[in-house]
């Protein structure tokens, strides 16, 4: 199956030539675009082999996306003599609008999901490489070849807003605020997870097997409840625990009962602390305290079953 990005790279070299500098654009460039996983991949892909060809180019992003770099606002059409748009449906005022802004470059598509091939969104452009479509079948997304760095860790957010039994003492907005701030700037992949069951919604575990199969998956855990952090280790995953209880209350209880290092006090979630604690519980010795502490629950558990099996003496 031919790649996009070669095909692209041809039409590039035939008549009309055309030297001048490239602006590479996506829904990823649009001020009200949203910016997909699959979309940053094939502008990278993208990217990539313009640059292994030598073609000298410019990436135009949502100023919302990528702060202080190029937008289509600040990209001056007679700057360029080419425009590339990439992945995504070939449809829209948004890449009307664009048609007219660059309407003296030669404008090409590829990657596109063409909905209409009479719309002006397709028409316009001098060509397109489609990924469907269009007659000849279907062509491989360019995400599933556009180059990939190193996998950060998955981290398991699990935060609590309740517990209103501590009244005044209560840290939890502040606390909150403060470590889903913290966390959005780490390279991490951040899943929002819960404790609580519910067999009436999708997005919650029903069973308390399918909580620990999840736990179990994530690198680390960052969370203000109790059974965050006991079932968290419990699954051998580290965990960063905070209490959001001024003065510390059953949070910073079970990680005394558990001789677990990582406790963080309401008032003291610096990012400084957060950020020493982030890095013991990513290295090996992190993960070898956690897993210490899953085997002792491990044959805690299984002294139990012992004890209510064969019962146990007074």
């Amino acid at each position: 199956m031919r790649d996009p990005a070669l095909d692209v790279l041809e039409t590039l070299r035939t008549p009309p030539y055309d030297t001048g500098r490239l602006l590479l654009t996506g829904w990823f460039s649009f001020l009200d675009g949203e910016v997909t996983v699959g979309d940053l991949m094939a502008q990278q892909r993208m990217s990539l082999a313009l640059d292994q060809a030598g073609v000298a180019h410019d990436t135009a992003w949502s100023p919302g996306f990528r702060p202080g770099a190029l937008t289509l606002e600040d990209a001056d059409p007679a700057s360029y003599g080419r425009l590339l748009f990439v992945c995504g449906p070939a449809h829209g005022d948004q890449l009307l609008a664009l048609h007219r802004r660059f309407e003296r470059c030669r404008r090409l598509a590829v990657d596109v999901t063409v909905v209409d091939r009479r719309d002006p969104a397709v028409t316009a452009f001098d060509h397109v490489v489609a990924r469907d479509g269009v007659p000849g079948g279907p062509r491989l997304d360019m995400s599933a070849t556009a180059p990939l760095g190193r996998r950060p860790p998955v981290v398991g957010v699990l935060l609590t807003g309740g517990q209103g039994e501590y009244g005044a003492l209560r840290r939890h907005a502040d606390v909150n605020e403060r470590l889903t701030g913290w966390v959005g700037r780490q390279d991490c992949a951040r899943v929002e997870a819960d404790t609580r069951l519910a067999i009436d919604d999708w997005r919650h575990c029903a069973t308390a097997e399918q909580f620990m199969a999840l736990a179990e998956k994530f690198d680390l855990v960052l969370t203000t409840r109790l059974h965050g952090l006991v079932l968290s280790l419990r699954a051998g995953t580290p965990v960063i625990a905070v209490d959001p209880v001024h003065g510390g209350a059953k949070v910073s209880a079970q990680a005394r009962a558990l001789r677990w290092p990582a406790l963080v006090a309401a008032g003291d979630g610096s990012p400084a602390v957060l950020d020493a604690w982030w890095s013991w519980c990513l290295s090996p010795a992190g993960r070898a305290a956690a897993e210490r502490r899953a085997r002792l629950m491990h044959r805690r558990a299984a002294g139990v079953g012992q004890e209510l099996r064969f019962g146990s003496r007074p």
